[in-house]
């Protein structure tokens, strides 16, 4: 714990700090790696664009082992992918997601599929979870500055092979950790450590599926998978009201 985290509320002071700090972050590593983008050849482009769809796939595969690791319900993400993928197909986020991008770029396409990468990638991991809680209950900006670092880096990678568009997943990023920000001490209580390995299990999977679709290994529509990660907390909440009628 940082000395400033010692008075309680401290983080109201500092209204979103890390979080505006990581949507800057983005968007500085997006402009960064959208200008390398020019001047590189179609061949650079192309093994970048392989070497992030290989990064995507490790960071998925390496979530998920930390994740089932700590799990305490195992088959719990099969139920989260199929169920979330069901509700997401119904609801057909990921046309709506590609149409909404193609109508903004004339590479919709790959714009699409590499947002849909930098949201996961942006959004889903523990820093960018608990950073904005520690940062609300706290004042503790430390996970989000470290997530700020992170996301700078990937974004220039992600950029210099999609293009500024990345850019948007700034958006998206400023909005769930300033929801995250505002709701933290209801989280708080909500966010246990296992709920958060079988978030990460979930998390992990929909890393991969967009790392192999970068890779052309298999066309997955990773947003229609996104109402995945809603399943674990209304596993976890349904569990402990059944608990609490006992």
């Amino acid at each position: 714990m940082h000395p400033w985290a010692s008075v309680a509320g401290a983080g109201r002071e500092a209204l979103l700090i890390g979080t505006i700090a990581n949507t800057i972050a983005i968007v500085v590593g997006s402009g960064v790696g959208s200008l390398a983008k020019r001047g590189l050849g179609e061949k650079y482009q192309d093994i970048l664009f392989m070497a992030m769809g290989l990064a995507a796939v490790g960071i998925g595969i390496n979530a998920i082992v930390v994740g089932m690791a700590d799990s305490v319900y195992p088959v719990l993400f099969i139920a989260s992918l199929a169920i979330g993928g069901v509700v997401g197909t119904w609801l057909d986020i990921a046309g709506r997601f590609d149409r909404f991008v193609s109508k903004r770029s004339k590479d919709g396409g790959n714009l699409a599929q590499g947002l849909s990468t930098a949201i996961m990638l942006f959004c889903f991991g523990t820093l960018s979870i608990l950073g904005p809680m520690n940062s609300a209950l706290h004042g503790d900006e430390t996970y989000l500055f470290t997530n700020a670092m992170l996301d700078l880096v990937t974004s220039m990678v992600l950029a210099s092979s999609f293009g500024f568009g990345i850019a948007l997943a700034a958006a998206v990023l400023f909005c769930w950790q300033g929801a995250i920000y505002l709701l933290a001490s209801q989280l708080a209580p909500l966010l246990t450590a296992d709920l958060m390995a079988e978030i990460t299990v979930v998390g992990g999977f929909l890393i991969l599926a967009s790392g192999l679709g970068i890779l052309k290994v298999k066309e997955i529509p990773v947003m229609n998978l996104l109402p995945s990660l809603i399943v674990p907390p209304v596993w976890f909440a349904a569990v402990g009201a059944a608990s609490g009628l006992v």
